[in-house]
């Protein structure tokens, strides 16, 4: 998205602003790009061009972008039509102009397509255990034995790191420590740390084919990769690229194997599958909420609480007691006296 800085901001009390040189308004606008990931200005750039596609112009008026707002009403979810405003007023703030968004008739018009428009969002199947089992076999069954070795260290890395896939394919051998009982994966930035502190993501060892660390070194070992990305695009072929894995191509990877294992619901996979079902997973094995949180990098509780929750609906369910009774009601072996006064002590008066 392009970005053009004001040149001069004045007002009737303050003297005006000495205009910026053309060598300190390119150090300012790539100040004002580094504000967004690149993620981010990609997703706003497209809106952008949506925009125009649909007849719009930059800058435009609240007229234009009501009547934006109702061509796209209904043929896009109404998050990714949020999104789309979001961008517009992006890019108005930041050429120093008056944010058309901010019309009450634009806030109204966006929520009432809000209301009648409106679902829930789709979100990804938590991956269980088992099914990770079953993954890591299908990996293992690809004919090309590099691929298999890459896919079963990707996936592995992917559920007990907990990584989103830009993490995981900007991992680089640099920034692996292995230790005895395991491995560090420093990342240098994330979705949650834009301001380049860095952070470390701890993977324990484990046993045989399912440790993490060993099913990494196999991988480096069989590729001979010293340097650079270690999760690497590779063809048909199994000729290994320079380049790392394109973050998309993390989900049609997850597809595919998810279909070659056989697992039902194919569709309701993604990368994002990884982080729900290691929380859950880890939530339903006794793990606290705090080394949860803190083995996913979330910096909201109330993210994590959500997935936990979500992953435990049908365990942890006021329902299960009731049909334990009933059971317990209609079964008619159940004729003990412990059974029997239990009954009692639970019969409705």
């Amino acid at each position: 998205m392009p970005d053009k800085p004001l040149r001069t901001t004045q007002s009737p009390t303050q003297p005006p602003t000495p205009t910026l040189s053309t060598s300190e308004e390119q150090q300012l606008r790539h100040y004002l790009q580094a504000t967004l990931s690149d993620n981010t200005r990609k997703t706003y750039r497209s809106a952008l061009l949506q925009f125009e596609r649909a007849g719009g112009r930059l800058p435009c008026d609240r007229d234009s972008l009501v009547r934006y707002i109702l061509v796209k009403a209904g043929e896009l979810s109404t998050r990714s039509l949020d999104l789309h405003i979001t961008a517009i007023r992006q890019w108005h703030q930041q050429q120093g102009l008056a944010d058309p968004a901010a019309d009450p008739m634009v806030q109204r018009t966006l929520e009432g397509v809000r209301r009648v428009h409106g679902r829930p969002p789709r979100k990804a199947r938590a991956l269980t255990l088992k099914q990770l089992g079953e993954l890591l076999a299908a990996a293992n069954a690809q004919e090309h034995p590099l691929r298999a070795l890459r896919d079963r260290a990707l996936l592995l890395i992917a559920f007990m790191g907990a990584f989103r896939r830009s993490e995981l394919v900007a991992i680089r051998v640099e920034d692996i420590q292995f230790e005895a009982d395991g491995m560090l994966i420093h990342l240098p930035r994330s979705k949650t740390d834009q301001d380049g502190q860095g952070l470390v993501r701890a993977i324990p060892a484990g046993s045989g084919s399912v440790c993490p660390a060993i099913a990494l070194k196999e991988w480096l070992n069989a590729t001979n990769i010293e340097s650079g990305a270690v999760f690497r695009a590779m063809n048909r072929w199994g000729q290994l690229s320079e380049k790392p894995l394109n973050a998309a191509s993390i989900n049609e990877l997850l597809k595919k194997l998810a279909s070659s294992a056989g697992l039902e619901n194919v569709p309701e996979f993604s990368s994002h599958s990884f982080r729900r079902g290691m929380s859950t997973a880890a939530a339903r094995a006794g793990v606290s909420f705090e080394l949860i949180r803190k083995q996913g990098g979330w910096r909201h509780d109330g993210t994590v609480r959500g997935y936990i929750e979500e992953g435990q609906q049908l365990q942890d369910n006021a329902a299960h007691t009731l049909l334990e009774e009933m059971q317990r009601l209609t079964n008619p072996r159940t004729t003990s006296t412990t059974d029997a006064n239990h009954s009692g002590r639970h019969r409705d008066d």
